[in-house]
Order: C-alpha cells, then sequence, then structure tokens
C-alpha cells in the first residue's frame, strides 16, 4: 500500500496554533478538482473557512456539539458539496461518489503537505445551507478539518484515548466477496 494511504487516518487532536497556508489550501483543492470527475460534471464544490473568520465559525456552528469539543483547533474547516442537477435541470449522475473522490485526493494531498484531515458527517446540513446561501440544487455532504495533528493531551480523556487506539479495520474476507455475496475473494 502507498504510504500516502497508510499514513492518512482522522486525528481529533488538532494543534490550536498552527496555520494552513493559501498555498497548502489550493493545493488540497487543486487534488480535488484533478479527481475523476463523472464525465468532466464537477459536481463538486467546496466551501471554506479559515479559524478565526466568520466562515469557520458558521461552519462550526453547524458541527454537532460532539465535533465541536474538538474541531474549533483546525486550521481550516471545508464543506464538500454537490450540485444534484445540471444546467438544463437534469439530475446529475452519482454526484455523492464524485464529491467522495475528489474528498479523497484532498485528504491525500493534505498528507502530501504534512497535513492532517478529519471528515465528518455529523452537522446540520439545513445550517449550512442556510448560512452559507446554497442553491436548491446543492447540497452539504461532509465537513473536513484541516491541521496540524497536535498532543492528544489537548483532547478530552476519552477522545485522547480513542486518539491513541491502535488503527483496526474489517479484514478483505468480510469486505470482497466472489461467486456468491459471503464467500470471500480473500
Amino acid at each position: 500500500m502507498h504510504p500516502l494511504i497508510s499514513q492518512r487516518w482522522s486525528p481529533r487532536a488538532l494543534d490550536p496554533a498552527a496555520e494552513v497556508t493559501d498555498e497548502q489550501l489550493e493545493s488540497l483543492f487543486e487534488a480535488a478538482r484533478w479527481a475523476a470527475s463523472s464525465g468532466n460534471t464537477q459536481p463538486g464544490r467546496w466551501l471554506v473557512g479559515r479559524r478565526g473568520d466568520a466562515s469557520f465559525q458558521r461552519i462550526f456552528d453547524a458541527l454537532r456539539p460532539g465535533n465541536q469539543t474538538w474541531a474549533g483547533a483546525a486550521s481550516a474547516l471545508l464543506v464538500g458539496c454537490v450540485i444534484t442537477e445540471d444546467e438544463t435541470g437534469r439530475p446529475m449522475p452519482v454526484p455523492d461518489y464524485v464529491l467522495g473522490l475528489s474528498g479523497q485526493n484532498l485528504v491525500l494531498q493534505a498528507v502530501a503537505e504534512g497535513l492532517v484531515a478529519h471528515q465528518m458527517g455529523g452537522f446540520s446540513r439545513e445550517a449550512i445551507a442556510s448560512s452559507f446561501g446554497l442553491p436548491a440544487t446543492a447540497r452539504a455532504v461532509v465537513v473536513i478539518a484541516v491541521g496540524v495533528l497536535g498532543s492528544p493531551d489537548l483532547l478530552p480523556e476519552d477522545l485522547a484515548a480513542r486518539e491513541i487506539a491502535p488503527r483496526v479495520r474489517k479484514p478483505l474476507s468480510e469486505l470482497v466477496f466472489t461467486d456468491t455475496w459471503g464467500t470471500p475473494a480473500f
């Protein structure tokens, strides 16, 4: 496995003093832009807030309380959105999948830049839509906290324990099948 993939994880302990530069953020979004794009329809759109600005605060306010306990230390909060219809009103094909590819490129670029990123589904889509004026054809899908790894000591005890716990994934035998459903390929 490539080191960018094996080194990617979703930490919550972020350095509250670290900053992500404009050049780093632009690099993340360039990586996102060059993901597979569903026939170049590119249905992914991004909102960005930097710690201390109004956009960051609006994204932070939309997070569920559990995510708010740690995400305020992020250098930037990003919201991945999808456009659900093209200019003619036709539904976009698989926009969430395409945004997922774009988001993974962004996250892997963060790893390459020496940054960390934590993707979250725990936020109010309605709050994002309202506070950023999303059109009816756009939908918020994911929030990503980006920053520099900090000490687990910055976290509440329960989250600190999760931060230092070994990463575990299901074995391939539970995920990849052949012949019939449930028959492991590996």
